[in-house]
């Protein structure tokens, strides 16, 4: 059965009106953004897992609109999909009241952690927890790859394809390419339902080439206007996830204005990745540690609010045209290159995060239990990693 089958058949099994009320949805917002741990890419499984699978408040083809908008437009993957779930049912409401309650519990952590940080000149427990948690997380997130590349993918063999470039690319570039989404679109779009324009000719034999053509590559008031125009031109010019906006970051923070030292900026990155919620909320703790509780607040709102316009101006085309047969084979093409990307990413984090025996045996386990124990709720894993941390951590490095 072809993929834009299948979205059909789920899309005529799910109810058109909501099975649900607005703050049911803002509460599980509000819940995964207190323990969703893993990033990007565990957190848009998460919600496919409960709202799609679980709970039929979403359905299939609403949920590969969402990714494929968060794949397209800049900003954070996961901020910008729960966004979209927001609009799906209730519309500019939703969306702002799901992307609120899905960064809130964040950035509320990492100000306390950056207040923390800043009266006791570090935190030394952070590379112990991190050693654990860093490890647990590979084998969540290697879960949840698999789940949706199993569930998207299938067997059509051009959507594989698309997956192993995307991976690929990902892997030797540790970024995630918008053409490379936009190309894998048109290119099945071309595929599967091509205009009436380009029917004249045999489109399969140029479909490569034109795939190949798109995949190319006190309060200090000066300062709180330096950290919000720079937030926002992050926010508004990278793509993918928290992956990429870290180095981006880096050569911001570290290397143009000075804000933070090297040692700063790594903890403000191992912040990110254990606590729950969008690892890009780590621009709430640096703008902390550059200007206090205003600077947390202009960096995350800067960093936010263009993904957030981003996902709701074009939100009412996508569900007024997202029916239409072109637009499904395109966004079928984006959803298998993002899938692609973010199976690329496991590896990418599983380099920075498996250092030893120790943490690969982590990975490896979290990755069994959770196979074996599918109700086994992941915050629970990640309390364990942590501790499991920080007793071995101090064995491994002498500390």
């Amino acid at each position: 059965m072809s993929s834009s089958s299948s979205i059909s058949s789920t899309t005529s099994q799910t109810p058109s009106g909501p099975v649900y009320t607005l703050w049911e949805l803002v509460r599980y917002m509000l819940a995964l953004g207190s323990w969703g741990f893993g990033g990007p890419v565990a957190l848009v499984g998460y919600m496919y897992r409960d709202l799609v699978e679980k709970r039929h408040w979403i359905s299939e083809s609403d949920y590969k609109e969402g990714m494929a908008l968060a794949q397209l437009m800049p900003g954070p993957l996961a901020a910008q999909l729960a966004i979209y779930l927001g609009y799906v049912h209730f519309r500019i409401l939703g969306a702002t009241l799901a992307g609120l309650a899905f960064v809130l519990p964040s950035f509320l952590m990492v100000v306390a952690l950056g207040a923390a940080y800043s009266a006791f000149g570090g935190i030394g427990w952070m590379q112990a927890v991190f050693y654990g948690v860093g490890a647990s997380v590979i084998g969540i997130i290697a879960m949840s790859a698999y789940k949706l590349t199993t569930k998207n993918i299938g067997r059509d063999k051009l959507l594989w394809a698309i997956f192993l470039v995307s991976v690929g690319v990902t892997v030797v570039t540790k970024s995630e390419v918008v053409w490379l989404f936009l190309g894998s679109g048109v290119l099945v779009w071309f595929w599967r339902a091509p205009p009436a324009w380009a029917r004249r000719g045999d489109l399969r034999v140029v479909a490569g080439p034109i795939g190949a053509f798109f995949a190319l590559e006190t309060l200090d008031w000066h300062k709180l206007a330096q950290v919000g125009g720079y937030f926002a031109y992050a926010g508004s010019f990278v793509f993918g996830s928290g992956l990429a906006i870290v180095p981006f970051l880096y050569s911001g923070v570290v290397q143009e204005y000075h804000w933070l030292t090297d040692r700063q900026f790594v903890d403000a990155v191992a912040v990110a990745m254990i606590t729950p919620g969008p690892v890009v909320i780590t621009t709430g703790f640096i703008g902390y540690l550059v200007s206090g509780f205003w600077g947390a607040v202009v960096a995350a709102l800067a960093t936010f609010l263009p993904c957030y316009l981003f996902t709701v101006l074009p939100a009412p085309y996508f569900k007024k045209y997202g029916k239409l047969p072109a637009i499904i084979a395109f966004v079928d093409g984006v959803t298998a290159a993002a899938i692609g990307a973010i199976t690329g990413a496991v590896i990418v984090i599983g380099e920075r995060s498996i250092t030893d025996w120790v943490t690969a045996l982590l990975a490896l386990t979290t990755a069994a239990v959770l196979w074996k124990f599918k109700k086994l709720p992941e915050p629970a894993i990640v309390v364990a990693a942590a501790l499991i941390g920080l007793a071995i951590y101090p064995l491994m490095h002498g500390a």
